[in-house]
């Protein structure tokens, strides 16, 4: 496998128009798509997540899409099992696998690999960032390099997502990232990847955004969370806390009026886009650009 080209990526920030890019792609080539966005997995979650219509799906076949239910948990080293699984598949008929999604917990997977940790802590991680921004990026990495040398050998001071995550691993389990890697928790994709981050300025890429949320309000998302709550699924859709579905829940449920919920959703969605760059911009070997054009002038499968 090591001889293979590497799978190409499109990543980027929410609303930036990767499926569209992938699907020009398709247009050209035998392209196959391999969803990375934690939200399109969850079944029943159609419009709010911008999961592919029944027209893109005759344009392209995606795969890892509608994998679980609401609330049921997803792991990044099942993603890892799941998207070497698909690329197999795509290579094993002659078409050609191309990852589109931004969810930096699976990106980072594909990157670098994973460990799997059986239970989780959110004390853990908040005191740690608590401790970053108190003692700075210089006395963690000298922290981290105390206690595991190799991975901080490996690692800049600035990669401060890296740093709390070592740190993390070891307050969780009481072991060092570089012990986990050579036992059955650490799992590494079989393939190498060529990362395209396609990346609008600020201003535009938060137009789309607003724009984008008002067709899902025209395009029916209202009615398709009151269904999911018909179903039953209201917990579970809780649980899950998508943006887009949260916030109408809580005008179903009268803590919002619609207006005040839909312009929730749009805030919500820049805050995400902002983070989600912010992680792009500190995380991945990306090459970036700021169009679709652009982008598709660098991925050749010529």
């Amino acid at each position: 496998m090591a001889e293979l080209t590497p799978i190409t990526v499109i990543c980027g920030p929410t609303g930036a128009g990767k499926t569209a890019a992938a699907l020009e792609l398709a247009e050209q080539y035998q392209v196959e798509i391999v969803n990375a966005d934690s939200r399109q997995i969850i079944r029943h979650l159609n419009i709010g997540t911008a999961k592919p219509t029944a027209e893109e799906r005759q344009q392209a076949r995606f795969h890892l899409l509608d994998l679980v239910e609401p609330g049921e948990r997803y792991s990044a080293y099942r993603f890892i099992e799941d998207a070497s699984g698909a690329i197999r598949d795509i290579l094993a008929c002659g078409k050609i696998p191309v990852m589109v999604g931004g969810t930096g917990l699976y990106l980072r997977a594909l990157s670098e690999g994973v460990i799997e940790i059986p239970r989780s802590d959110p004390t853990v991680r908040e005191r740690l960032e608590a401790e970053m921004q108190e003692l700075g990026p210089e006395a963690m990495h000298e922290r981290l390099k105390q206690v595991d040398p190799v991975e901080a050998a490996g690692l800049h001071p600035n990669n401060r997502v890296r740093v709390i995550r070592a740190l993390e691993i070891l307050g969780l389990t009481g072991k060092t990232k570089t012990e986990l890697a050579a036992t059955d928790a650490y799992k590494r994709c079989e393939y190498d990847f060529d990362f395209h981050c396609l990346a609008p300025d600020r201003a535009r890429l938060y137009d789309r955004i607003n724009t984008r949320v008002n067709a899902m309000m025209a395009y029916g998302l209202l009615q398709e969370v009151q269904d999911l709550v018909n179903q039953g699924l209201r917990d579970g859709i809780r649980k899950a806390n998508v943006i887009g579905y949260s916030e109408l829940l809580d005008h179903l449920e009268g803590a919002l009026t619609l207006d005040e919920a839909v312009e929730k959703i749009k805030q919500n969605t820049r805050r995400y886009a902002k983070r989600q760059m912010t992680w792009f911009r500190n995380q991945t070997e990306s090459k970036f650009h700021q169009t679709t054009g652009s982008l598709l002038e660098a991925v050749r499968f010529d």
